[in-house]
């Protein structure tokens, strides 16, 4: 199954609980997205609050979805009119096949704005309201200081591919907008970390697992990977990055 097929599967069974939008965001929509390897990130806006039926007609349309090779990285929150301008209010996601809910956040919101892609319906515009500048600088910078700064002191997470992309990249994107103003790509960002000053062999690493054929690690190089990433990361984060919030 190609990417596009599970779209059109996902819309055809959202269609009788009569989505007044759905769009995407993210690697999708942003240009960067890789079919295997990335995640599918939508946003749903659903005619009113969804019901205890509701709720389970949609865990039952993403399970549905389980036998697909690609349904797994399908994440979906489901906003309603009344509530979607609220940007600290948990929604309704299906994320990780699992049900959960979380906020739909500035950068989501900003994305959606910058080049979110229809997928059906009414475009972001018309049903999101914009986020300012400083709104969105807030976020960042807030976001790095209370959630990665704190993690860069937990050891044992840096051992983990994940932590090291995402807390770099994160970063990188971070710098970007607190700096111009704008957002960039998980791509762009692994080039904007080499003049930022980041390991270059950890960020070679990043790459050729994000976007090559990755070789087997060395012995002992996810420990030395994990001891420079915090490293670096830490006083990055603590310099002009916490200044903002």
């Amino acid at each position: 199954m190609t990417t596009a097929s599970l779209l059109d599967g996902f819309l055809h069974a959202l269609r009788p609980l009569r989505p007044r939008a759905v769009w995407a965001h993210g690697l999708l929509a942003g240009g960067d997205y890789q079919e295997g390897r990335s995640d599918l990130d939508l946003i749903a806006v659903l005619p009113g609050p969804p019901t205890l039926g509701t709720v389970r007609r949609l865990v039952a349309l993403h399970r549905g979805q389980r036998g697909e090779p690609l349904a797994a990285k399908l994440h979906c929150s489901y906003l309603t009119p009344a509530t979607l301008h609220d940007t600290d209010r948990p929604h309704l996601t299906w994320a990780h096949e699992r049900v959960t809910r979380r906020p739909v956040t500035p950068v989501t919101r900003r994305e959606l704005h910058t080049f979110g892609r229809v997928l059906h319906g009414e475009a972001p515009a018309a049903l999101l309201p914009p986020v300012p500048d400083r709104e969105l600088a807030h976020f960042v910078g807030r976001d790095q200081r209370d959630y990665w700064r704190p993690a860069v002191d937990k050891a044992r997470l840096w051992r983990q591919d994940i932590w090291v992309d995402l807390g770099l990249l994160t970063f990188a994107r971070a710098t970007v907008t607190l700096r111009e103003g704008r957002l960039i790509s998980k791509r762009e960002a692994l080039a904007e970390l080499a003049a930022l000053g980041a390991p270059a062999e950890v960020v070679e690493d990043v790459t050729r697992r994000r976007y090559g054929t990755p070789a087997p690690a060395a012995a002992g190089w996810s420990s030395r990977r994990a001891g420079l990433t915090r490293a670096y990361l830490g006083p990055a984060i603590d310099a002009p990055v916490a200044t903002y919030g």
